[in-house]
This record gives structure tokens, C-alpha cells and sequence, in this order.
């Protein structure tokens, strides 16, 4: 028994010797993560390359040495530096267009323990290629192109602003330079021109291979493509047809009001609204299907007048409004946003003309072309006409041949002098003095204060 006790106690001894001296293997370093990804392209010239670590590594030991980047055999010369988990390589110039390339961390780097790392890791990716213009406006090949347009280039990559220039981003018609001002933001140049574009002419623009990115890679190619301006704009659109509203000098639907002494020389009709909402005018008393006034050199007609007057009206009325649409649905126009809405002191040829927004003018127009010609000016908000300001017809054009569609208000302002159409989806305001030889067609109410106002 007591040898059976010693033999146990010696196996415990033993057994907590072996215990004691066991020991258990380190588990080695990994990368974590890299950037560039593995494989990835279109990577910039300039890029840093870094490695993230599972563990803390020594910082002795991530050096140029054991962290390297090549292009096949060659190696690419850079500073390494190491922070928290992540090495990082810097290489001394920038990266070859279009190169893969790849970078190295061999086992020689190891953790704080002296554990080396697992494997040697590599991993690869490729630059960025030459720049190009991948999307150009107005497209290539493109057509009824509004001749106020600007024309623009989109790049692969950032360029440099500098070599974005009138020299090297250019407009011709055939051998002949068409100004105008180069901009750069983003990746986008764009060229402004300095005049308005002729009619049914075929443009070529051109981005030479002098524009350079930030690195100073020059265009892939040059770049050239061509588009062709709308055919209209030597005689304008074809009229707008006013229907039986065009028997009207003044034709609302909600009233017609004057102060002071207004002239009006034509007719003036209201419907769906009745005579009472007809004010001013010192209306002779019994109507029949039509009356008379003072101020007007014309007949006064209202929805509730004798037939035949309520029906002629709502026909009027309704042609008013088949007009108005004519005019603002009217596509491919000529010019678009002119002057951003302001469009004083301008000689306009004939043609369809297109703001989003209101369209101002504070002291003058001229609208320039001879007797056929037509021009609508499609307004998205309100028409504001200035205070004396003047629209100029020359070369023969008549006023019954411009149509100012007005999706807001008109207001003309005090002793201002319009030619034209105004087909308005609201009010016409003319403050006192306002002259207009045309018409003042409106789907409310007309409003005139001291105003002459003839029909064409």
C-alpha cells in the first residue's frame, strides 16, 4: 500500500511538471484590409497604398523593405510610414496611366510580440487610363438645336482648369471661329457663346488634346462632334390662330375695368361674367346683344346680353383658350432662358422664344423682321413691362404677328408703349398711360387705367 501511494504521488508530480512548462503557439498577423482593393481599376495616379493589420505590429519592421509596390519587376520608389494597425506607402512620383500594379507585405513584417505574419500578402489594381469627354451637349449628330444653346464637354476625371481654354475647347462653323467663353467646374466645361447661333447651320465643337488633367495627362484623343441648329428663326413660327377671339381688341372672362380715360378702338367681350362686372365705361343703357360707351370705338358685348351674344362668346372664349395652348405648347423654339428673363435693350429676329421663369423688360426691345415674320415669346410666370418702356417693331413687322403667351400676370407699366398679342393665363394690369397696338386676351380680367389700346 504504501509503495501504491508513492508510485501516485510521483505521477501528480510528474504531471504537474508537464503542465507547467506547456506553452501555446502565438497566432500570427494577418492584413486585414488594403487600398486599393485588390483588383480594382480606374485608380488615381496619386493614390497612397496602405495595409490594415489584425494586430498591433513592431514599427521597426514595416519598412520599404518588408512593404514594397512594383510594375512587374520594377519597383515603385515611395516613403513608408506606420500608425495604430495601418502601414502606408507613398510613392515619390505619381503612378503610371493605365499600369497595374502590385504591392507586397512580406513575413519580414512582424507584430509587437515578434510573431511574423502569417503569409507574405499581395494584392493588385490598375490606374486610371488617359482622360476622355465621355458625354458632350448638345450630342452629336443632334438636331433642332435652339441656337442660344451652350455647349458643353464631361470628362473621365478631373482636369486641369488652366488648359480648359478658348483655345482649347472650340466652336466652328466650317473654318470659322464662333466666340465665346470657356468655364471649368467640376468635370464639366462649358462654352458660352457670345452671339446667338444662325439658323439650320451644322456646328463642329472640338476639345484638343492641350487639356490635361490635374497630373498633366493630355487627352486620350481629341475630341470633335457636330450638331445642327433649328431650321426656324429666318420668318418665326406660323402664327397663332386666335379663332373668333381675334374679332376682340379686350376679351376676359371675369371682368373689365378702367379709370381715367382709357381709348380703346375695336371690340371688347366678357363671358363667362356678366355686364355688371364690365365697370368704367359709362355703358349706354338698354343693351341688346351688344352695347356701346364712350371710351370705346367698337361694341361692348357680355354673357348676359341678347342672343346671339352668350353663345358667340363662350366660342370666343373658348378659342381664346385653344389659342393660348397653341402658343405654349409650340416646341424646338429658337432661343431658351434669353438674357435669363430680361431681355432689355435686345433686337430680336423673328422666332419662338422660351423662359421657365418671368420675362422682364425695364426700357426696350426691338423685335426686327418684315411683315410675314412671326415671333412668340412663351413666358413660364409673369410679363413685366417698365415704366415707359418702349417695344420697337423695324424692317415692316406687324404687331398682329407677335404673341407674348403669359402662363402669370401681365403688367405693363406707366406710359409704356407694347406691340403684340398678349394671350395671358391671368390678369393684364396696364398701369396709367400704358399704349398697346394689339390685344389683350385674358382668362380672368383685363384691367386698364388711362389706357389706348387699338387692335391691330
Amino acid at each position: 500500500m504504501a509503495r501504491l501511494t508513492t508510485f501516485l504521488a510521483s505521477v501528480a508530480l510528474l504531471a504537474l511538471a508537464c503542465s507547467n512548462n506547456s506553452t501555446t503557439p502565438p497566432t500570427a498577423p494577418t492584413v486585414t484590409a488594403t487600398s486599393p482593393a485588390s483588383g480594382a481599376t480606374g485608380v488615381a495616379r496619386n493614390t497612397t497604398v496602405t495595409a490594415t493589420f489584425s494586430t498591433a505590429m513592431a514599427p521597426a519592421t514595416i519598412t520599404a523593405t518588408t512593404f514594397t509596390l512594383a510594375n512587374g519587376t520594377t519597383a515603385v520608389a515611395g516613403a513608408v510610414s506606420y500608425t495604430g494597425t495601418t502601414a502606408t506607402l507613398t510613392p515619390t512620383t505619381a503612378l503610371a496611366l493605365n499600369t497595374t500594379y502590385t504591392a507586397t507585405i512580406s513575413t519580414g513584417a512582424t507584430d509587437v510580440a515578434g510573431t511574423a505574419l502569417a503569409a507574405a500578402k499581395t494584392w493588385s489594381f490598375t490606374t486610371v487610363g488617359a482622360p476622355t469627354v465621355t458625354a458632350t451637349s448638345p450630342a452629336s449628330g443632334a438636331t433642332g438645336v435652339v441656337r442660344n444653346t451652350t455647349v458643353t464637354a464631361t470628362f473621365s476625371t478631373a482636369m486641369n482648369p488652366a488648359t480648359i481654354t478658348a483655345t482649347t475647347f472650340t466652336l466652328a462653323n466650317g473654318s470659322t471661329a464662333v466666340p465665346g467663353a470657356v468655364t471649368y467646374t467640376g468635370t464639366t466645361a462649358t462654352l458660352t457663346l457670345t452671339n446667338t447661333l444662325g439658323p439650320s447651320t451644322t456646328y463642329t465643337a472640338t476639345i484638343s488634346t492641350g487639356a490635361t488633367d490635374v497630373a498633366g495627362n493630355a487627352l486620350a484623343a481629341a475630341k470633335t462632334w457636330s450638331f445642327t441648329t433649328v431650321a426656324t428663326g429666318t420668318t418665326g413660327p406660323g402664327a397663332v390662330n386666335l379663332g373668333t377671339a381675334g374679332t376682340f381688341v379686350i376679351l376676359a372672362k371675369t371682368g373689365v375695368s378702367t379709370t381715367g380715360t382709357t381709348s380703346v378702338t375695336g371690340d371688347i367681350g366678357l363671358s363667362p361674367a356678366a355686364a355688371s362686372f364690365i365697370t368704367g365705361f359709362s355703358l349706354s343703357a338698354p343693351p341688346t346683344y351688344f352695347t356701346t360707351s364712350p371710351l370705346v370705338s367698337g361694341a361692348v358685348f357680355a354673357a348676359d346680353y341678347d342672343p346671339p351674344t352668350p353663345a358667340n362668346l363662350t366660342a370666343a372664349v373658348l378659342d381664346m383658350q385653344t389659342a393660348y395652348t397653341d402658343a405654349a405648347g409650340r416646341t424646338s423654339p429658337d432661343f431658351t432662358e434669353l438674357g435669363a428673363g430680361n431681355i432689355n435693350g435686345m433686337t430680336l429676329t423673328a422666332g419662338l422664344y422660351k423662359w421657365g421663369t418671368g420675362l422682364s423688360i425695364p426700357s426696350a426691345v426691338t423685335l426686327s423682321g418684315g411683315a410675314n415674320d412671326v415671333w412668340i415669346f412663351q413666358i413660364g410666370q409673369n410679363l413685366t413691362v417698365g415704366n415707359g418702356a418702349v417695344v420697337t417693331l423695324t424692317g415692316g413687322a406687324q404687331a398682329k404677328n407677335i404673341f407674348w403667351q403669359v402662363a402669370g400676370q401681365a403688367t405693363l407699366g406707366t406710359t409704356s408703349d407694347v406691340k403684340g398679342v398678349i394671350l395671358c393665363q391671368t390678369a393684364i394690369v396696364f398701369n396709367t398711360g400704358a399704349t398697346i397696338l394689339g390685344q389683350a386676351l385674358a382668362q380672368t380680367a383685363v384691367t386698364l387705367n388711362a389706357t389706348t389700346i387699338t387692335h391691330p
